[in-house]
């Protein structure tokens, strides 16, 4: 099954996959919500300011694709959940990388490790790399792909697939303990955010403005 999606779409379903694990009580969520996590600043590369028709149009074609589905709840505000596993057919593991690939934009098997933490605790970065090597080599067609190494840089990056293939910058890269902390420091901003979120839902269940 091959789809080739925009960068909306791709950060659409990451953004509903990341919230569906990080914050679940939340979840599904809201266009609101949605539009707000595609634009958040922390642990997004590169960043995006879309609005809501950008985004409701971008959702047609997902629900099109049978990768989002849309409900009520029971309420009158229209709510959207993620189908990626069952459409792509991938474990956890695996859509935890793609959801950083994502979100994130290409990145070296250790910062993979470091941003999928949320996500799926790996033990090592080497657990991470079989699962890259997995999806770069399915049947069914690959998922990501192994960028050549950039000058300046220890290690390669990867980058996902399901947009087509990625633009490659030369640009010369930071060393890799620049890299880590700055993941860190995203990371932390994600959660940040996140607590936000949750407060945000509490006060107005409870009618706290």
């Amino acid at each position: 099954m091959t789809f080739l999606l925009s960068l909306l779409e791709t950060r659409i379903l990451g953004v509903l996959i990341e919230k569906q694990i990080t914050v679940p009580d939340t979840y599904p969520l809201s266009l609101n919500s949605l539009v707000s996590g595609c634009n958040q600043k922390s642990s997004r590369d590169p960043v995006m300011t879309i609005n809501d028709t950008e985004a409701d149009e971008a959702l047609v074609h997902l629900k099109e694709l049978k990768l989002v589905e849309s409900s009520h709840l029971g309420g009158r505000i229209a709510r959207y959940s993620q189908r990626f596993a069952a459409v792509f057919q991938v474990p956890s593991q695996s859509v935890a990388i793609l959801t950083v690939l994502m979100l994130r934009g290409p990145q070296t098997a250790g910062e993979l490790r470091l941003a999928c933490e949320r996500l799926h605790k790996f033990a090592d970065i080497s657990a991470v790399e079989a699962f890259l090597e997995e999806l770069a080599s399915r049947s069914s067609g690959a998922l990501v792909v192994k960028l050549p190494r950039q000058p300046g840089a220890r290690e390669c990056r990867w980058a996902h697939l399901l947009s087509g293939e990625p633009v490659i910058n030369d640009a010369v890269v930071k060393g890799g303990s620049d890299s880590a902390l700055q993941v860190k420091v995203d990371l932390l901003e994600a959660e940040l955010f996140e607590l936000k979120e949750k407060v945000a839902k509490i006060c107005l269940d409870l009618g706290i403005e």
